[in-house]
C-alpha cells in the first residue's frame, strides 16, 4: 500500500487535529530516519498507522488485549496506552503489515520498551517533537534528535516520566524499562 491509500485510510478515524499530528510524525519520521540510516519507508508506516487505534472504543480494546492475548497488564490503562498494541493489532489484521519492525514501532510508540530498535526510538521521539506538538522542552528534544538519536530517545523519556510523575499518573512498568535500559546504556558509555 502507498501513502496515499494509508493516508486515506486512516483519515476517517480520527479527528483532523489528530490526522495533522498523523502528518507531522510521518514527515518527522521520514526525516529521522533519512539522517540516522533506517529505512524511510518503514517510517512512514509505522507513523502513519501508530494512531489507528487512538479513537477505538476502550471496551474494544480491551477485548482485543484478552482475545489475542496481548500483554494482561493492559488491561484498565485507558486508551492512552491501549492504542500502541491495539494499532499494532490493526496494522497487521486490516492492512496486512508483516514486518515486525513497523508493528513493534506502533506497539511501542506509546510506552518505550528496554532495547528499542533505531525505528522504534525514531517514531517514539518523532511522535513527541512533530512540528504541531507545543509544550515547554519540546524545542530542546528536537535540537537533541539532530545531533543524536539516542540522547533525543533518553531525554523524550525523561520527559514523559517527569510528567507522568508532575501530573500523579501510574507509570506504566514498559516505561520504566525503557528509562532503566536508556540510563544503563548512557552509564556505559560514559
Amino acid at each position: 500500500m502507498e501513502r496515499e491509500q494509508y493516508l486515506a485510510a486512516i483519515k476517517p478515524r480520527m479527528p483532523e487535529k489528530r490526522y495533522v499530528h498523523t502528518i507531522g510524525v510521518m514527515e518527522t519520521a521520514i526525516s529521522l530516519a533519512q539522517k540516522y540510516g533506517e529505512d524511510a519507508k518503514k517510517a512512514e508506516t509505522a507513523a502513519i498507522l501508530h494512531d489507528i487505534a487512538k479513537y477505538a472504543d476502550i471496551e474494544w480494546m480491551e477485548d482485543i488485549v484478552r482475545e489475542k492475548k496481548l500483554d494482561p497488564k493492559l488491561i484498565g490503562w485507558g486508551s492512552e496506552l491501549l492504542h500502541g498494541p491495539v494499532g499494532a493489532y490493526i496494522a497487521e489484521s486490516e492492512f496486512g503489515i508483516t514486518d515486525q519492525e513497523i508493528l513493534n514501532a506502533i506497539r511501542f510508540h506509546t510506552t518505550g520498551r528496554a532495547s528499542m530498535s533505531r525505528l522504534e526510538k525514531i517514531i517514539f521521539v518523532a511522535d513527541m517533537i512533530e512540528p504541531n506538538r507545543r509544550f515547554e522542552g519540546v524545542d530542546r528534544l528536537r535540537k537533541k534528535a539532530q545531533k543524536n538519536l539516542d540522547k533525543a530517545m533518553s531525554a523524550c523519556v525523561r520527559h514523559t516520566l517527569a510528567f507522568l510523575i508532575d501530573t500523579k499518573q501510574p507509570i506504566f512498568p514498559l516505561s520504566i524499562e525503557c528509562y532503566n535500559d536508556m540510563m544503563n546504556r548512557e552509564d556505559s558509555e560514559g
